[in-house]
């Protein structure tokens, strides 16, 4: 069975290098999940927070890897930490994989890289969880040849956590 895997990006800025990282997942014949469309998105955001958690837990199930595509902004937004703290609990591995440097399909552009010492949530001690604390690997898809690596890294992951 074709390990299926949860990818936690920055929507707004992130959609096009996300698309990248994705499609050459699916081409090899993976499943991802967190993908959606535009127009479906901002439908379930017009129905509120409860309903965005709802779909991202519907997203989770049968996962067993959470893949955070990493650029300028994406470890501070809410739903992108509500993704790695829902995935931590039941007990997905997270890798962390730097997108930056992935031209924008659109405009062209690359963006800066996003800070990996961010705080994603607290444990219940009021203690900081840092991404790169939990993270179970942290690359560039770029200069890491993410194409060729991304599924090594993602069976790396899941075997650390018998998955």
């Amino acid at each position: 069975m074709a390990r299926r895997v949860f990818f936690s990006f920055h929507y707004e800025n992130d959609i096009n290098r996300s698309m990248t990282v994705r499609n050459s997942w699916v081409t090899q014949g993976k499943e991802a999940a967190g993908f959606i469309d535009k127009a479906e998105f901002e439908q379930i955001k017009r129905q509120g927070d409860l309903a965005v958690h709802r779909w991202i837990d519907k997203q989770l199930e049968g996962t067993s890897v959470t893949v955070v595509l990493i650029g300028s902004e994406t470890l501070n937004r809410s739903f992108v930490k509500y993704e790695i703290c829902k995935s931590l609990q039941k007990g997905n591995a997270v890798i962390g994989v730097h997108i930056n440097n992935i031209r924008d399909m659109r405009t062209q552009k690359s963006s800066l890289k996003g800070n990996v010492h961010t705080v994603i949530g607290y444990y219940s001690n009021n203690i900081p969880a840092y991404f790169d604390d939990i993270a179970d690997g942290i690359y560039d898809y770029t200069y890491d040849d993410g194409y060729y690596h991304l599924g090594k890294w993602i069976e790396d992951a899941a075997r650390a956590h018998n998955k």
